[in-house]
């Protein structure tokens, strides 16, 4: 099981992550909204579109823009990463992720 933390809290817990590009994606239903505040930040990866942002909010300590999700995968990515990956999430910035 695949397990995100930060700050001592769980963020996003699962059996069914995504495995891409070396992160873990966890399945919107596996995330701890409660901690999370959407974030203006965006990205673009040149073969799964554009990302948007999360900030992780845990005891009013905040990791800016340490999450992020892709709300319309580019077409053709989520075929070439076997499985529609639509608003799953991944971490960075500290947020410590563990199998």
């Amino acid at each position: 099981m695949a397990k995100a933390t930060w700050n001592g809290v769980t963020l996003a817990e699962s059996n069914e992550t995504i495995m891409i590009e070396g992160n873990h994606y966890f399945p919107p239903d596996s995330v701890n909204m409660e901690y999370f505040r959407k974030s203006d930040y965006q990205t673009t990866c040149p073969w799964k579109g554009l990302a948007n942002y999360y900030d992780v909010v845990v005891d009013g300590d905040v990791n800016t823009d340490a999450a992020w999700y892709y709300p319309e995968p580019k077409a053709g990515s989520p075929e070439k990463v076997g499985k529609d990956f639509r608003d799953y999430v991944a971490f960075w910035k500290d947020v410590d992720v563990r199998d």
